[in-house]
């Protein structure tokens, strides 16, 4: 672990999401959402590479890449770019939501399981290690009384947000935007010190 603490900014930055307009804003999608405004902020366009299916931007010396390739098989777009760019999996930062916390808080890690997510889980097993830094953001939990606990959560990371969700919404993408530009200035570690802790209230 300390060695991907010690190593360079993140050179290749990974928005998990699925395609298409049907899943747009819905809360599987933050890390498309993020990367998103990254890339508008820095001019940075993303274009369709097929063969590794993803889309994918240049900022200065980062890439950004959303795989086109359903959440499940991430992995899939992900590695190859990896593989082509010789970028070692430490300088390998993966944005996804996260149900366990609440909307409004990340978390950052260098390393761990894929706590259940699939397209987390994509990405370890192509890379064919733990230890590649992640950053989670949280979405809340699923409301309860809304049938089988599996067909609920389903339900809740393919929803969209609540109106009355906005504000806070706003608030934890640009402190997401923060914590990835902290982690590419000043390294992982600055990163989870700053932005680990419980967020002041938006």
């Amino acid at each position: 672990m300390s060695a991907i603490l010690d190593s360079p900014g993140p050179r290749l930055i990974v928005g998990l999401g699925n395609p298409g307009a049907e899943y747009r804003d819905t809360r599987h999608n933050v890390g498309f959402m993020i990367l998103d405004r990254l890339a508008a902020r820095e001019n940075a366009q993303f274009h369709l590479e097929k063969g590794w299916k993803a889309a994918v931007a240049r900022a200065g010396d980062t890439l950004y890449c959303k795989p086109l390739t359903y959440m499940n098989l991430s992995g899939q777009a992900v590695r190859p770019i990896s593989q082509f760019y010789k970028i070692e999996p430490a300088q390998v930062l993966v944005i996804l939501d996260d149900m366990a916390l609440p909307l409004g808080r990340l978390r950052i890690r260098p390393t761990g399981s894929a706590g259940g997510h699939n397209g987390l889980q994509s990405v370890i097993e192509h890379f064919g290690t733990l230890d590649i830094p992640r950053l989670r953001v949280g979405i809340g939990a699923a409301p309860a009384g809304i049938g089988a606990a599996e067909r609920g959560a389903i339900g809740h990371v393919l929803g969209r947000f609540a109106l009355d969700e906005a504000v806070p919404l706003e608030h934890s993408l640009r402190r997401a935007m923060d914590a990835i530009d902290c982690a590419r200035s000043q390294g992982l570690a600055a990163a989870m010190n700053a932005y680990n802790k419980n967020p002041d209230p938006a």
